[in-house]
């Protein structure tokens, strides 16, 4: 069995639910009501969309760069 690491994003929503997503899976996402339980989630998310789509395991992962907030005016 071959173990990968994928970049997660985590948020926190206007009602205080946690949602993390997967840049390199597209539509692999989840929510959770707490950091620990979205976490497990993001984990089974990922071993059932790679259960799908087993050609993503060998995908080339983005080269990430950071995070940053970025202001504009509107």
């Amino acid at each position: 069995m071959k173990v990968r690491e994928f970049l997660v994003i985590l948020e926190q929503d206007e009602d205080g639910t946690y949602i993390a997503s997967v840049p390199d899976l597209p539509g692999c996402h989840t929510q959770g009501d707490t950091i620990e339980e979205v976490k497990d989630n993001i984990k089974e998310a990922i071993e059932l969309y790679l259960e799908v789509k087993p050609e993503m395991i060998d995908c080339e992962p983005a080269n990430f760069i950071g995070v940053e907030k970025v202001k504009v005016e509107v």
